[in-house]
């Protein structure tokens, strides 16, 4: 494996009834909080009540910033940056799902910084300092509550961009299932898809000896094929709920890539999809990931291989590496299907009208894909695969 450093300084919080841990953890960091949320959905199942609440009876000074879009808008980030320097923010505090946390650690760095984030979310300024940021999480996806990675969209010019920085870790989250029971069958079901892709992202690398490294991530598949069905068939079970919730920290706050890079190319290319067609950023990544998958299929195919055996279930026996990937591609897509997800752009409307723009936007800074490096050219042919 390769060498490396780990740190993450996130509090996690996790389990039943930890809720009632907010204004401790609140209380460590000021009395004058932005509370950062989304469309509404807070209001709908009592959270919004239960935070205002908790916060006023503990004399903490509330500021709001409602209506952060599925996929975060710069505009949006730049609002709650002015809200923090008008209102003397001490912390940010985002309620709600991965959206709801990326704009607000864009919103806490920003505040903190000069210029334009945009500067530093384009790798063109770095970040030196930002306000403290707590979450409460109310969607099992994205892990960006236990990790430094953010996703804004510059919707006038079309770009959906990664950043990260050491400063963006959240201060604190807290983890109730309770928080996740009302969240409805499709973006259930995206949250589960997005974690997965988040692991296969890590699980396709070219580092030797991670043995440790691929049983973690092949842990955390299998516990997500295993429950997914349940859950769906039980939306409201805590249990369920629980599980998946654990499952998606733990995706993304960097244990499964000590010691490895994975690859990314296809969360890269989805950005530039949604970056046109604003669709959600797990059904463009289940409809690409086995276009990419069989794309890359000879790069390395012991690691197709081990993936369709250790993880999807393909009996090897018999079969051709190439057949035994293939098979696993199959299974993979046809298990996302049967979730509800969709396998096709044209689900989402999408025809070849915007293939060569798509393909000028995740490609604008070169070839990229650490597992197998992709060129514009190579976008083209998985898009229009994919169509």
């Amino acid at each position: 494996m390769n060498p490396f450093t780990f740190h993450n300084p996130t509090k996690l919080v996790f389990g039943k009834g930890q809720n009632e841990n907010l204004v401790k953890e609140v209380k460590n960091y000021g009395n004058k909080v932005l509370v950062v949320y989304g469309g509404g959905s807070i209001k709908h199942n009592g959270l919004y009540d239960f935070v205002t609440s908790e916060l006023t009876e503990a004399g903490i000074q509330m500021t709001e910033l409602a209506g952060v879009e599925p996929n975060p808008r710069l505009t949006t980030v730049k609002k709650g940056i002015e809200l923090c320097r008008k209102n003397d923010i001490e912390l940010v505090l985002a309620v709600g799902g991965g959206s709801v946390i990326d704009a607000s650690k864009a919103i806490a760095v920003g505040a903190k910084y000069d210029g334009n984030i945009w500067d530093i979310i384009t790798k063109k300024a770095l970040p030196t300092d930002a306000l403290p940021l707590g979450t409460v999480l109310t969607l099992a996806a994205t892990g960006s509550e236990m990790n430094s990675g953010s996703v804004i969209t510059n919707w006038e010019i079309n770009e959906k961009l990664g950043w990260s920085s050491p400063f963006s870790f959240p201060k604190f989250s807290i983890l109730d299932p309770k928080n996740t029971v009302s969240v409805p069958k499709d973006q259930t079901v995206y949250g589960m898809v997005d974690m997965m892709t988040h692991v296969i992202e890590a699980y396709f690398h070219k580092a030797e000896n991670t043995a440790l490294q691929d049983r973690i991530m092949e842990s955390i598949l299998h516990t997500v094929l295993e429950t997914a069905p349940k859950l769906l068939e039980d939306l409201e079970n805590e249990e369920h709920r629980e599980t998946i919730l654990y499952c998606g920290t733990m995706a993304l706050n960097g244990i499964t890539q000590m010691g490895l890079r994975g690859d990314w190319a296809t969360h890269n290319m989805e950005h530039a999809v949604s970056a046109v067609y604003d669709i959600p950023h797990a059904g463009g990544l289940a409809i690409l990931f086995p276009h990419w998958l069989k794309f890359t299929i000879n790069e390395r195919i012991s690691r197709h291989v081990q993936l369709a055996t250790r993880v999807l279930g393909v009996d090897p026996y018999g079969k051709t590496d190439q057949e035994i990937a293939l098979e696993g591609i199959g299974v993979l897509s046809a298990f996302w299907t049967s979730l509800g997800a969709p396998n096709r752009l044209a689900d989402y409307n999408i025809d070849d009208s915007q293939v060569e723009k798509m393909a000028d936007l995740a490609s604008n800074r070169g070839e990229f894909g650490n597992f197998k490096s992709l060129t514009r050219e190579d976008v083209v042919t998985i898009l229009t695969a994919a169509l």
